[in-house]
C-alpha cells in the first residue's frame, strides 16, 4: 500500500501541540477494497480520505471501539435510552438536504469555537460524502420531526462512526450518547462485533465519554487492547 504524510499543522485535541497524518493515498477502487482492513490497525475515514494520526513526539490519539455483542450497557446509558424512548429511528443511504440543514445549525450553535465552524455545504458534503464508501444514516425523529442524525460506515467487522449532529436545543437528551447506543444495537443485529468510535484522547476531556462504553478495545503499539469496566 502507498501512504503519504502530511505536513504538520495545529492538533485539533490538544491545541498546544501539533498533528500530523499518516494517509492512504491508493486509487479508489483499491480504498473500497481496503478500508475494513485499515480500520483494524487504527485508520478512519474523512471525506475521500482514510488516515491516522502519525506525530513525532505525542501518541494520545488510540482508535477506540466497542465490542457490539458483549457490550453491557450502564445505568446513566439506560437513562439516556429512557429519556428518548419517544424518538423514530430509522436508517437511510442517501444523504438527504434536510440533513444539511441540521448540521449547519448544529455546528453553528454548539460548534462556534471549532474547526468546522462556520458552516457550509462544501465542508459538510466533502467531509460525509465519499466516492468508494457510502455512509449510512440513522435518523432520529420526534413527533414526525427530524430532530438528529448519526453518521456511520458499514464495514466487514461492524461500524465506524464519522459524526452526529442533532437540535441544539434538544442537547438534555444526550443524544450524542444515544446514537452511539443505536450503532452498538444495529452492529448486534447484524451479529457483526464492533463499533469503532474514532478517536480516544484521555487529556482532551470532550473525548472522554467515548471510553464509557464496555467492554471497549484500544489500538496502540500496534494492537488493540482490551478494557473491561472494574465491578
Amino acid at each position: 500500500m502507498k501512504f503519504g504524510i502530511t505536513q504538520q499543522f495545529d492538533c485539533n485535541y490538544l491545541p498546544e501541540r501539533q498533528e500530523q497524518l499518516l494517509v492512504c493515498v491508493e486509487p479508489p477502487t483499491v480504498l473500497r477494497k481496503i478500508f475494513s482492513d485499515l480500520t483494524e490497525s487504527g485508520f478512519r475515514r474523512s471525506g475521500e480520505q482514510i488516515y491516522r494520526p502519525q506525530c513525532l513526539h505525542c501518541s494520545e490519539c488510540q482508535s477506540i471501539r466497542v465490542l457490539a455483542r458483549a457490550f453491557t450497557i450502564s445505568k446513566s446509558q439506560k437513562r439516556v435510552l429512557s429519556k428518548n424512548k419517544d424518538l423514530q429511528i430509522k436508517i437511510s443511504n442517501e444523504n438527504k438536504p434536510e440533513y444539511y440543514i441540521l448540521y449547519e445549525k448544529y455546528v453553528n450553535e454548539v460548534h462556534s469555537d471549532g474547526t468546522m465552524y462556520p458552516a457550509s455545504q462544501q465542508q459538510y458534503y466533502g467531509f460525509v460524502n465519499c466516492e468508494w464508501q457510502s455512509p449510512t444514516f440513522i435518523e432520529a425523529h420526534l413527533n414526525g420531526e427530524l430532530i438528529g442524525v448519526a453518521v456511520t460506515d458499514k464495514l466487514k467487522q461492524g461500524y465506524s462512526a464519522l459524526y452526529t449532529f442533532f437540535e441544539p436545543s434538544m442537547s438534555k437528551r444526550s443524544l450524542g450518547i444515544f446514537f452511539i447506543l443505536q450503532q452498538i444495537k444495529l452492529t448486534a443485529d447484524e451479529n457483526l462485533p464492533y463499533v469503532y468510535l474514532g478517536y480516544q484522547v484521555d487529556a482532551c476531556k470532550k473525548m472522554n465519554y467515548k471510553q464509557n462504553f464496555y467492554p471497549h478495545e484500544r489500538f496502540f503499539d500496534n494492537k488493540w487492547h482490551l478494557s473491561v469496566k472494574n465491578t
